[in-house]
């Protein structure tokens, strides 16, 4: 009983693991496209801005 007691807490322990390891590289994943678009639409507004004193 014992064993298969601490398997499953392996088991279980193993798949916390890999779930926090997708959840990292999801973040960081949006966290750079969050990034991308702000500089994206930084650039925009800096080129329109840049125009428009011209």
């Amino acid at each position: 009983m014992t064993d298969t007691s601490d398997a499953n807490k392996e088991r279980n322990r193993e798949i916390a693991q890999n779930e926090e390891a997708k959840q990292v590289a999801g973040s960081i994943r949006v966290s750079t496209t969050a990034v991308a678009v702000v500089v994206i639409i930084g650039g925009i507004l800096f080129t329109l801005g840049w125009l428009a004193l011209r």
